[in-house]
């Protein structure tokens, strides 16, 4: 085919006018992006709490976790790594699932704010250097869906759960305050040598 052909200007302006009035809604798909975005995430989220927990995927499991958690200042330990492994868990499942929204948001937010905190904080940012860019992208994804929503294609959609706005901010002030009291514990900085990153846990 000759090259005038391909650029031809009639042509062009016929294309132009077939997008100009496509809809958007048929162009751009929120709902099945979101939808995508949050099976990831969550999926990622609930194995990051797995190995916390259960000690799969190679993970250090709950008395691994345990240790850590006491050597960076987080007493008692067991607490701590049940309500980490739990809030990733729990929250990825929740999260993948579009139930309960934000708690399961809420939950992750919460987690990696803290594991940015204790674990990566003054280190360089990327994640090779032990720095806190994994755990950064997972609490801003999940805030992201936090205010997006779930999306169609959602379990709260389908059953028409929506929770009341003082239920989330009950849970919000909890994570927060959580959240806060473990990151101004002692010590607050574990070294590359000695993070859970290394394992593949933060």
């Amino acid at each position: 085919m000759a090259i005038q052909e391909i650029f031809d200007e009639e042509k062009l302006q016929t294309l132009e006018k077939l997008i100009s009035q496509t809809p958007a809604k048929k162009i751009f798909l929120p709902h099945e992006g979101l939808f995508i975005l949050r099976l990831i995430q969550g999926g990622l989220m609930a194995g990051h709490g797995s190995q916390k927990l259960f000690g799969w995927f190679g993970g250090a499991g709950l008395k691994g976790t345990t240790g850590w958690l006491e050597s960076i200042g987080l007493k008692p330990g067991d607490l701590w790594a049940i309500a980490a492994g739990g809030s990733e868990f729990g929250g990825g499942v929740l999260t993948a699932l579009g139930l309960f929204h934000p708690l399961g948001e809420i939950g992750v937010i919460s987690s990696m704010v803290m594991a940015a905190n204790k674990a990566h904080w003054k280190l360089p940012i990327w994640a090779n250097a032990g720095g806190p860019e994994l755990p950064l992208m997972y609490a801003l994804v999940s805030l992201a869906l936090m205010i997006t929503g779930p999306g169609k294609y959602s379990l709260d959609r389908a059953l028409g759960i929506k929770l009341p706005p003082w239920f989330v901010l009950t849970a919000i002030t909890v994570a927060s305050i959580a959240t806060a009291y473990g990151i101004q514990s002692r010590p607050t900085i574990a070294t590359p040598s000695t993070s859970l990153s290394e394992q593949g846990e933060i």
